[in-house]
């Protein structure tokens, strides 16, 4: 009788053995090269110029910090709007005053006090500046502009382990620079295919650039845009996973519940 309890106890344990074995063999594991960043970097070359330059553009809903300065400040005042709380700036005095932002509207133009309607949409900030100053210095004697973009924004989704929308103080970015911010990808996340999602002369771009190959250091979508939108896509093992981990919960659910009724049936048997 204890030689036959044993028998079956051992036949019992090698069916539950085999059913784990079964559902993990469903699962494979990502390879070196879907993985490790900028590959074979010792080998590249680069024949192209680079083109990484970054160029900062104002846009159509840029949010502007814009403060005028000059040799006599009371001249500069009334350029100064005061009293949102979008940013703050030290006096000389050394108090703070708050400062209002010039929304960007859609056809491109700030209205700004005393001179009115002004056309910003393309330029760059030094550009901006320098069409401020020469318009308020029909005003004022020398006056010197100083902007900033307060929204400047950029939304990472997907395969990260920190996804969210970060705020850059500095208005310049890279591709490796956000994925580090939001925590580095998940071993899941599509390396060769991140995708980036853009809003330019009101229409809607996509491009890609793929974090395994050094190229991506050349590439013109190395610095992001502000308010760009990154998107890391689940690799193949986290798709077809995603089907193989409902079935080997099953299996496992499945096991545990026949082990269970074999092991009342042989015990009371």
């Amino acid at each position: 009788m204890g030689k036959n309890s044993n028998e079956r106890g051992k036949g019992v344990n090698a069916l539950l053995f085999s059913s784990l074995l079964l559902a993990l063999i469903t699962t494979s594991c990502a390879s070196k090269k879907d993985i490790v960043y900028f590959q074979n970097f010792e080998d590249f070359a680069p024949t192209a110029t680079d083109r990484t330059k970054y160029i900062l553009h104002i846009v159509p809903n840029d949010n502007l910090l814009i403060r005028v300065s000059a040799l006599n400040p009371t001249a500069a005042e009334p350029f100064n709007v005061i009293g949102s709380s979008i940013g703050t700036m030290g006096t000389g005095g050394g108090g703070n005053m708050e400062w209002n932002g010039y929304l960007v509207d859609e056809k491109g133009e700030i209205n700004f006090p005393v001179i009115g309607k002004i056309a910003v949409s393309g330029l760059t900030k030094d550009a901006a500046e320098r069409l401020l100053e020469e318009k308020i210095s029909q005003y004022i004697t020398n006056p010197t502009v100083n902007i900033r973009i307060m929204n400047y924004r950029i939304t990472v989704l997907g395969e990260v382990n920190k996804p969210g929308t970060y705020v850059i103080n500095n208005e310049k970015v890279s591709v490796p620079q956000l994925i580090s911010l939001a925590g580095d990808l998940t071993i899941l996340g599509e390396r060769r295919n991140v995708q980036i999602f853009r809003m330019e002369n009101g229409e809607k771009k996509a491009f890609t650039v793929d974090l395994t190959s050094p190229d991506i250091f050349y590439s013109p979508y190395y610095y992001l845009q502000q308010n760009d939108l990154v998107y890391i896509s689940p690799n193949k093992t986290r798709i077809r996973n995603a089907g193989s981990n409902q079935n080997l919960s099953l299996i496992i659910t499945s096991v545990t519940f026949l082990f269970a009724i074999f092991s009342f049936f042989y015990r009371y048997k």
